[in-house]
């Protein structure tokens, strides 16, 4: 314990082998990712608000589902950025939990729109003639607010753990605040950190296998007519996409977390901690724009619009 201090900056040492011309050619690649990242789901929320025949249960949910992707890119895009440019890979104590409290929140939520959105789905195709009954306003509003406030609910208890930590150590082997690098600083037991952060770790999995079940029912029914393998593939194969993409994005991140070789080249280490944070807002919302043809068609109706004007 004697080695205890009150800490006020941790120090991120995850770009500490890269040359500047490295880190020059990684800021124009990662400024052109994070733009795309803007670009694509703010073109999907601004046409899901403005036109009101998308004003439907599906693609609010998908509007919430890009709205979540602006909300954990922007709590590691800047940082990162000026990272790049800076020879002082600093953050503050405060700065480190609250960016560590939004980076795990974001997760958790994509998992938890996954789910309210396969349900929706499910409703559709297995009990068509009773959807409008079942997805009225109300109970649109309240899946909206259990898929965002269940998460940041969950992470928050996470985090009040994490804060009361005693730690011996300040230095973060990742480009990011993370849950886990905080932990192996700590100069207590971590018993009780560990059980809560994998009982919600298998919560939020168990998303996965609810929405595999959903979708054996959908995929049951859809192969019974020509319309359901339809609408099957219109609006379930996207999501399914979407859930992969997901899915193996934080598996192979909490793998690496735990498991993985100091051995391993750093920029791939690098690049297995941040692919979430990449690959999944940044494919998102291309695979429903271009999938799905009622969302391609009014952005391309909207965008069309206004260049006319």
């Amino acid at each position: 314990m004697s080695n205890v201090t009150v800490l006020t900056f941790f120090y991120l040492t995850g770009l500490s082998h890269m040359t500047t011309k490295l880190r020059l050619l990684l800021f124009c690649t990662t400024l052109l990712c994070y733009c795309v990242i803007l670009l694509v789901n703010g073109v999907l929320i601004v046409t899901i608000v403005l036109e009101k025949n998308l004003h439907e249960p599906m693609y609010v949910f998908l509007c919430n589902l890009c709205v979540n992707a602006l909300y954990g890119t922007a709590a590691f895009y800047p940082k990162f950025l000026y990272d790049l440019l800076s020879d002082s890979h600093m953050i503050s104590y405060f700065g480190c939990l609250l960016q560590l409290y939004v980076i795990y929140s974001y997760a958790a939520t994509e998992f938890s729109i996954l789910a309210v959105m396969a349900y929706d789905r499910y409703v559709a195709i297995c009990r068509p003639l009773e959807y409008h009954s079942v997805m009225t306003k109300t109970w649109v509003v309240f899946l909206v607010a259990f898929s965002r406030l269940v998460p940041l609910f969950s992470q928050g208890i996470t985090w009040v753990l994490t804060s009361k930590l005693q730690l011996c150590g300040s230095y973060i082997q990742k480009l990011y605040c993370e849950n886990w690098s905080i932990l192996t600083l700590s100069c207590t037991s971590i018993t009780t950190n560990s059980s809560v952060g994998f009982t919600f770790t298998m919560f939020y999995l168990g998303y996965d296998i609810f929405i595999f079940c959903s979708y054996v029912q959908l995929i049951k029914l859809a192969l019974r007519s020509k319309e359901g393998k339809k609408k099957f593939s219109q609006t379930c194969v996207p999501h399914l996409l979407c859930l992969l993409n997901v899915t193996v994005a934080l598996l192979f991140d909490l793998m690496y977390a735990r498991y993985g070789s100091e051995s391993m080249d750093q920029s791939l280490r690098n690049f297995m901690a941040i692919q979430f944070l990449m690959i999944p807002p940044l494919l998102n919302p291309i695979i429903y724009g271009l999938k799905i043809s009622r969302v391609r068609n009014n952005i391309l109706k909207y965008f069309t619009k206004k260049m006319v004007v």
